[in-house]
């Protein structure tokens, strides 16, 4: 099959199930993402075994999943925030479980597998406080969230290849550019005044700041996921998603902006 139409099929099943899942639950977004959350931590480990590193795998995967649920439990309030310090001592284990491992480097590898939760695991329990009660559409947010996110990595792409001449950070991403860059920033300040102005969600001022914050961000997320694969001398992440690559592949924006966008929710609301 085309590796365009392959893409373009993944793209629209992927996109669907994210807003049936978004606005049919909050429960069905939390399971659907606990298990991207877990697709993403095994690339992150697979990827740092394949280029020579050791992480703690297991544990890691452990410390991601419960910091994802735990996230998750205190934004709808399933759950009080001070059960999260259960998660303190599982830190701890994955210390002192290193001193049996026998590995080199035993601090590096305490580092990685503790970097799995902050990077991947953290921004995806992050989302889940995205909802905003006491709205007419208490998804609006995160569902506005994703499209002007998809929609600046839409248009950043098309207007890449169509108008493209300057490059944007060439020793990371040799692809990207600044025009396309911009265009994909410009269609997404258009895209928030439009969510702007048909929901009662949030104050134009708003949508256009958390426009601008998702074009800074994920466009400096894609890059700091380049960095990551090159430093390991990997193309893909991983081959899950057929024409996109893996998991980190797909939402390597999300992963820089969620957290960004969590502090200015807390900021403004």
């Amino acid at each position: 099959m085309n590796n365009f139409i392959l893409r373009t099929i993944t793209g629209i099943v992927f996109v669907s199930l994210i807003i049936s899942s978004i606005v049919f639950s909050p429960l069905f977004f939390a399971v659907l993402f606990f298990c991207i959350t877990l697709l993403g931590l095994h690339e992150f480990f697979k990827l740092l075994q394949n280029g020579g590193k050791a992480p703690q795998n297991g544990w890691g995967l452990v410390l991601g999943g419960l910091s994802f649920t735990g996230l998750t439990a205190v934004a709808h309030d399933w759950m009080n925030v001070r059960y999260l310090l259960a998660l303190i001592p599982l830190m701890m284990i994955i210390f002192i479980s290193e001193l049996y491992r026998k590995k080199p480097f035993p601090f590096e590898n305490i580092a990685l597998t503790l970097l799995g939760t902050i990077y991947i695991a953290l921004p995806f329990g992050l989302l889940n406080f995205f909802y905003l009660p006491g709205k007419s559409y208490a998804f609006i947010l995160l569902l506005g969230y994703f499209i002007i996110l998809w929609i600046n990595d839409t248009f950043a792409y098309l207007f890449g290849m169509t108008f493209g001449k300057h490059r944007l950070f060439e020793r990371i991403s040799p692809k990207k550019s600044w025009e396309g860059s911009i265009g994909g920033a410009l269609t997404s300040i258009i895209a928030a005044g439009l969510l702007a102005y048909f929901t009662d969600s949030l104050p134009f001022i708003h949508w256009i700041a958390i426009a601008a914050i998702i074009v800074v961000s994920g466009t400096l997320g894609d890059l700091v996921e380049s960095m990551l694969k090159r430093s390991l001398n990997c193309k893909d992440s991983g081959t899950i998603l057929p024409g996109h690559g893996g998991i980190l592949d797909r939402f390597d924006a999300v992963l820089i902006s969620a957290p960004l966008i969590f502090v200015y929710i807390q900021l403004v609301n």
